[in-house]
C-alpha cells in the first residue's frame, strides 16, 4: 500500500480552517438489454440465478401477475404470468425484478413493485420440505410469502397457515438488472492437468477487500476511515456499490482526500457514478473503489488466475481518513480493520457464488495452501490467497521513549496468537514491516517528509537515519535504496497544514544529513523472532516495505534455513531492493514482481529480471520465467497512464489465447474476443490508449499492451507467473508438513 499522504493532512487541515462462471458473453446480464431465456426448471434454490421465470403458485396451480398494483396468483398460462429476472442478492436470496424493472416488494400485508430496492425486495428462497417446489421468505421481517383465498400474495405476521409453495417456470421477456459488462465474449480456458504447469498471470498485491463497506449485510464500516468510496459488490447491484460519492465525498468532490493530491485542495468532481461515471473512476483519483467485482471479473476472463489480496491499514493514516470522510467512530485498529477485509472476502466469494449458480460455482476461490491454488486454476478459476500488510503487524507497534528507549506493545506469546488467528483465518502471505517502525523493526524510506510525520504520530519519534550501503550502482535495481530527507514540517508556517503539524509536533523537527538516507532501525530480536515463526508455519513473507538493511537480515535468516527460505517482493520493494539483494531472493526460489505499469515497463522489467537470473545462475530448467505484477488496487498508490502517442495503439476488439504471439501452451484453447469496455446504458467508455489504467477491467487491456510490446516471450512470462508464485509458495508451505 504505497500512501501519498501530504494530500490527505493537507485536506483535513483545510476543512478544519473553512469548514462469472469459466465464460462470459459480454458481462452476463447488461442493464436494459433482454436475457435469454431460462431453459431449465430449477432444482436447487440456487438454479435461478440471473434466469427468467415465471412464478406458479402451487395452490391456485396458476401464475403470478400484476393486476391493478396488487400481485395475484390468477393467470392461466406462463406467457399470462409476469416474467421475472431473478437478480442473486446473495445465495439463496433474491430481487425480483419485474418487466418494467421494478422490485417486488414486501409492503405491509401486500405485495407490490417499487422502484427503488430495500431490505424488503429481498426474499430467502427455500426448497419445500418434502416437494419438488420452493417457500418464499421476505428478509425484512422473516416472514413468508402466502396466498389468500382471492389469489392474491400477502405477507403478514398475522398470515395463518402454512408457507405458500411456488415453483419456477422458464419464461422469456424479462429486463435484465443492471449490471456492469465485462465486455469480453468467449470460454476462458481450463487448465491442461492439475501435474501440468499452471497457465495464466498473477497479481500478488492488492485490495479488494478496502470498501466503504466491509459486509454484505452494511453492517461493519468503511475501510481507511471511510475516505475511500466505493463497494466491491453490494446486495443491491452496481447502481449501489459505485453510486453517487456526494454523501462521502461532498457536495462537488469538495470533501475528497484525493483533491490535493495535485495540490489543489479546492479542487471539485463530478460525483456521479453508476452508469455514467463523468469524472471517476480514473487513474489519478484513488479514493474511489477500482475493484468491483465485475471489473476484477473481466481480468479474469483475460487469464489472470491468482490474486493475493491484503487486508491492509495505517492507523495515522485512517485516523486522518475519518475526519475527510466526517467518521468519527471508523475502526482504525490494524489489525482488526485488516481482519474485516479479509472477512468480507469470504462474502465476496459467496456473492460470485451466487452470481454464478450456486456454492463452489463461482470463478473467485480462496485456497489455503498451494495444492488447492493448483486444483482451482486447473478448474479454470482464479486462485485468491489471503494475506496481510499493516503498519502494526501482530499489533506489534512501539512508542519511542526518552533516552532511546521504547515500549514495545507485544511479545512472543502475542506474535504466535496473532499468527494463529491469521492462519486459522487463511492467511497465507504476510509484511512483516510497513512504512511505519514497529517493535519488529524499521520501514523502508521511500517518502522524506510526510509518511516521518505518521511515524511520529505512531511512535512519538521521527525515523533515525544513517547511510544507506553500497550496492552495485552499474547493475538494475528494483528500487535504488534510500530517499532525501527533508524537515518533517514542510511549509512556511503561515499554511494550515504548516500549523498543524506544528501543533501536533510541539514545533520539534528533526534535521537531517544531505543525500540518500536509510532507515536506521533494522530488524529488532522480536522481529527475527516473528520471521521464524512465519517460516515454521511456512507463510510466504514479503520483503517489501523492510528498511534496505533489514532486508539484508531478513536475507540472512532465510539462507540460514535448510533449504533456504524463498521470499517475496511483491510490488516494487520500498525503501530499495538492489541486484545484489534480488540475486539472492532468486537463488533460494523467491519471486521479483514488479508494480504494475503499462505493457512497456513490464516488459523493461523482463530484461531486468533476465539479468538477475543469468547472475544468479538460473535457467529455465532450474526455476520458470515467470513475470507477474502487484497493481496495489485500492492502496493509494496510483495507477499506470497510457503509454503515449509514439506506441502501436490498441485496438478493439482483440483476441486473446490465438494468433502469431501465443505459444503452443495455448493450443487448443477456446479463443476469447476483448470488446472496448462500454455501458450501454449511458455509453461511457474506457479505451487504455486514452484512460491508462482507470480501474481493474484494464487489466485486459493492458495483456494486450504487453502482447504489443514484448510479443511472444512477454506473453510467455506473463502467463507464466501464477506458476511461478505457487512453485515459490510450495518451497516456503511444503517444508513442514503442512
Amino acid at each position: 500500500m504505497k500512501i501519498r499522504l501530504l494530500a490527505l493532512m493537507l485536506c483535513s487541515s483545510t476543512l478544519i480552517a473553512c469548514g462469472g462462471s469459466s465464460s462470459s458473453n459480454s458481462g452476463g446480464n447488461q442493464g436494459g438489454n433482454n436475457p435469454p431465456p431460462a431453459t431449465e426448471t430449477p432444482v436447487t434454490r440456487y438454479d435461478m440465478a440471473n434466469g427468467c421465470y415465471a412464478i406458479q403458485s402451487t395452490q391456485t396451480e396458476k401464475y403470478v401477475a400484476a393486476s391493478d398494483g396488487i400481485y395475484n396468483s390468477n393467470a392461466e398460462s406462463i406467457g399470462a404470468g409476469d416474467a421475472f429476472f431473478m437478480q442473486p442478492a446473495n445465495l439463496g436470496k433474491y430481487l425480483f425484478y419485474t418487466e418494467d424493472r421494478k422490485l417486488l416488494t414486501a409492503a405491509g400485508g401486500s405485495v407490490n413493485a417499487q422502484d427503488v430496492a430495500t431490505d424488503a425486495a429481498i426474499w430467502t428462497i427455500d426448497i419445500a420440505s418434502g416437494s419438488d417446489s420452493f417457500t418464499i421468505v421476505s428478509d425484512s421481517n422473516s416472514q413468508a410469502l402466502q396466498v389468500n383465498e382471492n389469489g392474491a400474495l400477502i405477507i403478514s405476521e398475522n398470515a395463518s397457515g402454512p408457507a405458500a409453495q411456488f415453483k419456477f417456470a422458464p419464461s422469456s421477456g424479462c429486463s435484465s438488472y443492471p449490471e456492469m459488462p465485462t465486455a469480453v465474449s468467449g470460454n476462458t480456458f481450463k487448465g491442461s492437468g492439475v501435474d501440468k504447469p499452471l497457465i495464466g498471470f498473477a497479481d500478488i498485491h492488492t485490495h479488494m477487500g478496502m470498501s466503504s463497506e466491509m459486509s454484505y449485510a452494511g453492517d461493519v464500516g468503511p475501510s481507511a476511515g471511510g475516505v475511500l468510496y466505493g463497494e466491491v459488490i453490494h446486495r443491491f447491484g452496481v447502481d449501489h456499490a459505485l453510486e453517487n460519492c456526494e454523501d462521502i465525498h461532498g457536495p462537488n468532490g469538495i470533501r475528497d482526500g484525493n483533491n490535493v493530491l495535485n495540490m489543489t485542495p479546492t479542487e471539485t468532481h463530478n460525483t456521479e457514478g453508476w452508469p455514467t461515471f463523468v469524472d471517476w473512476p480514473r487513474r489519478d483519483y484513488l479514493t474511489h473503489q477500482v475493484m468491483y467485482y465485475k471489473w476484477v471479473e473481466r481480468a479474469y476472463l483475460s487469464g489472470l488466475r491468482l490474486m493475493v489480496n491484503h487486508g491492509t491499514n495505517i492507523a495515522a493514516l485512517c485516523n486522518v481518513g475519518k475526519v475527510l470522510a466526517t467518521n468519527p467512530q471508523a475502526d482504525c485498529n490494524d489489525m482488526s480493520v485488516a481482519v474485516k477485509q479479509l472477512e468480507y472476502l469470504y462474502d465476496v466469494q459467496d456473492y460470485i457464488d451466487a452470481q454464478s449458480g450456486g456454492p463452489g460455482k463461482g470463478w473467485y476461490r480462496i485456497v489455503k495452501s498451494p495444492q488447492e491454488a493448483r486444483q482451482v486454476i486447473n478448474d479454470g478459476k482464479m486462485a485468491v490467497v489471503l494475506g496481510v500488510e499493516v503498519a502494526q503487524v501482530f499489533d506489534c507497534g512501539v512508542t519511542m521513549l526518552p533516552g532511546g528507549m521504547e515500549q514495545r506493545k507485544c511479545d512472543q506469546a502475542q506474535i504466535d496468537s496473532e499468527i494463529q488467528r491469521l492462519w486459522d483465518l487463511g492467511v497465507r502471505h504476510v509484511y512483516p514491516f510497513h512504512d511505519i517502525d514497529s517493535s519488529l523493526g524499521g520501514a523502508g524510506i521511500f517518502s522524506g517528509d510526510v509518511i516521518n510525520v505518521l511515524n511520529f504520530l505512531d511512535t512519538g519519534a521521527f525515523w533515525k537515519t544513517t547511510e544507506c550501503r553500497d550496492y552495485p550502482v552499474d547493475e538494475p535495481s528494483v528500487r535504488t535504496p534510500g530517499t532525501e530527507m527533508t524537515t518533517a514540517i514542510p511549509g512556511s508556517g503561515n499554511d494550515p497544514l504548516t500549523q498543524l503539524l506544528f501543533e501536533t509536533t510541539g514545533g520539534i523537527t528533526p534535521l537531517y544529513p544531505p543525500g540518500k538516507r536509510c532507515n536506521a532501525r533494522t530488524v529488532t530480536d522480536l522481529g527475527e523472532y516473528a520471521l521464524h515463526a512465519l517460516m515454521q508455519r511456512g507463510m510466504v513473507i514479503d520483503i517489501d516495505h523492510a528498511a534496505y538493511h533489514s532486508k539484508d537480515i531478513m536475507l540472512d535468516i532465510a539462507d540460514q534455513q535448510t533449504p533456504a527460505y524463498p521470499l517475496s517482493s511483491g510490488h516494487d520493494a520500498h525503501g530499495g531492493l538492489t541486484s545484489d539483494q534480488v540475486v539472492r531472493m532468486l537463488k533460494n526460489g523467491g519471486v521479483i514482481y514488479p508494480y504494475k505499469g503499462t505493457g512497456v515497463k513490464h516488459t523493461e522489467f523482463l530484461e531486468k529480471l533476465k539479468f538477475w537470473r543469468n547472475k544468479a545462475g538460473i535457467s529455465g530448467n532450474d526455476q520458470i520465467l515467470g513475470l507477474g505484477y502487484g497493481a496495489d488496487a485500492n492502496g493509494f498508490g496510483g495507477h499506470p497512464g497510457p503509454r503515449g502517442g509514439d506506441s502501436e495503439p490498441v485496438i478493439y476488439p482483440f483476441t486473446l489465447f490465438s494468433g502469431e504471439d501465443w505459444g503452443s501452451q495455448f493450443t487448443g484453447f477456446d479463443p476469447v474476443t476483448v470488446d472496448m469496455l462500454l455501458i450501454p446504458e449511458s455509453g461511457k467508455y474506457w479505451h487504455i490508449d486514452e484512460t491508462g489504467m482507470s480501474h481493474y477491467g484494464l487489466v485486459a487491456d493492458f495483456v494486450e499492451e504487453v502482447r504489443l510490446e514484448g510479443g511472444k516471450e512477454a506473453l510467455d512470462a506473463l502467463y507464466n507467473s501464477a506458476e511461478a508464485y505457487v512453485q515459490m509458495w510450495e518451497r516456503a508451505y511444503n517444508r513442514n508438513g503442512n
